[in-house]
């Protein structure tokens, strides 16, 4: 993958639990696994929306960035400031160690 077309920076959050220290109650967060990914993001164009709905009806942009190990479905991303929600992550198709291309939908998925 060319490295001019990664010209957008995303950061990668997961989520854990963690225990509130005033009430004992497990509680959800969310923290950086990775920040600054050099990445490519692009808004689904209408033919590839179409394909997707038959999948996933919600998948309104996609994120490319080189491949990492460990980047799950239950992660999200972070684009200038607004919060995109990871889909399964697909590899290239010929090493498969290449690149990810990550299908994703525009949530408030904030723990």
């Amino acid at each position: 993958m060319r490295a001019g077309l990664l010209r957008h920076r995303i950061i990668i959050q997961e989520s854990s639990q963690v225990q509130d220290p005033g009430s004992g109650e497990m509680i959800q967060v969310w923290q950086d696994r990775w920040i600054k990914v050099p990445a490519k993001f692009e808004f689904v164009n209408s033919r590839e929306l179409l394909a997707a709905q038959a999948v996933q009806s919600e998948v309104t942009a996609k994120i490319t960035i080189r491949y990492r190990d460990g980047v799950v479905a239950s992660m999200r991303g972070i684009h200038r400031g607004r919060i995109w929600n990871f889909t399964t992550p697909m590899t290239d198709n010929d090493s498969g160690l290449d690149y990810l291309v990550i299908p994703v939908s525009a949530g408030v998925n904030d723990g």
